[in-house]
């Protein structure tokens, strides 16, 4: 069989090469040899086992297939079997042929190899598993109006208590008002489950009520969008749903005051890692989800609110009521074609740049999962602080506030850096939203340069959203007189001062 270069991914190979290259260099300089000249020792042996590394992955067709193309269990299964082969036939030549060199030593030089390339595929894969918030989904919005089939009546008063015993029971005083003040309970028209289950919620009629109650909480459901959707499909144009669920709030409350002080944020930390990181990850999201079959799921109220503006609703009320939060919804347009969305510790964003074109921005996740569908619904509760941010922005996680705070969550950008889609200093990219709200003559200067690392923003500090313009066009203004090199050095040193000695800080 014939191979042509076209058909090789010389990037991977490249790739394989550097990390063969840094592990063993790696590995000399972190364990400790005997020998006084270890590269000349064990460098010709190292390159016999590149070359046997490299030839096992070209039978096993590495090199021939895009990684982007395969999935990640896949991909680090091949990754460690080519690995296990290689390093026993190098051990076999070893052995037999009565070499003196260090066992030890080479096994930690390969394995090194393999925990760097397992590094580097597995943030590959984060990145190609990084959501785009600005990919909105498609609606398909129904051709004409859709009202409720029959008429309401009143049901009997016998028939109003049977229903309402066993909900007053189950929610409580509270919530139950709550409950009656948002929805007529004695309507034939609105419909009260207590259900997880999804094929409920199908078994109902279209169209045939305006009202559907369900008191059963959402932290047991898997499948939360498709229950959503199904619902959003069954019910009519304005209808509404009430909901509830336990925020993820409530449950460190619990966890803080039932142990004493250390223990228990020891306690939360790992309750925190193991479910709200591992169902999130998607290294571990299958394994989590097929081991709880989504019960007990941990969810903010960022993320259920997310999940029903993104499922064609708005959210009109909500009250705590004991360690539950209720909802009510109304809907406002059709479910979403894409019922799925990925998320993970990488988030990729589309930005305008240089030229007008758009490009892909990358970054650590400060917010929780599908906050990007509540700028409507922010907008509506919190004001806007100094720097044209909200106040008390819910969407922002604590560790995001962190993040933040220190600027991890920029780490990513210089992937963008080395792609040359930005420089270290130069206006923040925008989105084409926010771009378009800028006048014509800062769109025209902004498209003339490539957008930075570290925006004039930490040299100015500005206060509201018009001086942050007014700071850009300083700064693309100069840009334009003095040359982006010099200007960059000059912002440079004020973002420098800035941050270093009067702590400048992004929030």
């Amino acid at each position: 069989m014939k191979i042509k270069l076209n058909q090789i991914n010389f990037r991977l190979l490249f790739g394989d090469v550097l990390n063969l290259v840094i592990a063993f260099f790696v590995t000399l300089f972190w364990i400790p040899i005997t020998s006084q000249q270890p590269i000349e020792k064990y460098g010709p042996l190292y390159i016999y086992f590149s070359i046997t590394w490299i030839l096992v992955a070209v039978c096993f067709g590495r090199y021939f297939r895009k990684l982007r193309n395969e999935k990640y269990f896949v991909a680090i299964f091949r990754l460690f079997y080519g690995t296990a082969i290689s390093y026993v036939i190098f051990w076999a030549y070893i052995f037999f042929t009565n070499n003196t060199y260090s066992s030890l030593v080479l096994l930690a030089i390969v394995l090194t190899f393999f925990c760097t390339l397992f590094a580097a595929e597995s943030l590959f894969f984060a990145i190609i598993y990084a959501s785009d918030p600005d990919d909105l989904p498609i609606y398909v919005e129904r051709k004409e109006a859709k009202t409720v089939l029959n008429p309401p009546t009143t049901i009997s008063e016998e028939a109003f208590e049977l229903q309402k015993k066993p909900i007053f029971d189950l929610v409580g005083e509270r919530a139950f008002d709550f409950i009656s003040k948002n929805a007529d309970l004695r309507s034939s028209n609105t419909y009260m489950l207590c259900t997880n289950e999804i094929f409920n919620f199908e078994n109902i009629l279209p169209y045939r009520y305006d009202v559907i109650v369900n008191v059963r909480r959402l932290n047991n459901v898997r499948g939360i969008n498709k229950m959503f959707s199904t619902i959003n499909n069954k019910l009519p144009d304005n209808g509404i749903i009430i909901g509830c669920f336990k925020d993820k709030s409530t449950k460190k409350k619990e966890i803080l005051d039932k142990y004493p002080k250390v223990i228990n944020w020891i306690v939360y930390s790992v309750y925190y890692f193991v479910k709200r990181v591992v169902p999130k990850l998607f290294i571990t999201k299958r394994l989590y989800y097929d081991i709880t079959k989504g019960k007990r799921r941990v969810l903010s109220k960022t993320e259920v609110y997310g999940r029903l503006y993104y499922c064609g609703f708005e959210v009109l009320n909500e009250k705590k009521c004991n360690q539950y939060t209720y909802f009510v919804a109304r809907r406002i347009k059709e479910p979403p074609m894409q019922m799925k969305r990925r998320y993970g510790p990488i988030i990729s964003l589309n930005r305008v740049g240089k030229g007008g074109k758009r490009f892909q921005f990358y970054k650590m996740r400060t917010m929780y999962p599908y906050s990007e569908f509540l700028q409507e619904y922010i907008f509506k509760k919190c004001s806007l602080r100094e720097g044209g941010k909200f106040n008390h922005d819910i969407r922002v996680s604590s560790t995001g506030k962190l993040f933040r705070r220190y600027w991890i969550d920029e780490l990513p950008m210089f992937i963008n850096l080395l792609k040359g889609d930005m420089k270290f200093v130069g206006v923040r990219p925008l989105s084409k939203q926010y771009f378009s709200l800028y006048c014509n003559e800062l769109q025209e200067l902004r498209t003339k340069f490539k957008p930075g690392l570290f925006p004039p923003f930490y040299a100015d500090m500005p206060k509201t959203l018009d001086d942050i313009q007014a700071s850009e066009m300083k700064y693309l203004r100069m840009c334009e007189k003095k040359g982006s090199f010099i200007t960059d050095i000059i912002y440079l040193w004020k973002i420098f001062v800035n941050i270093v000695f009067k702590r400048a800080r992004s929030k």
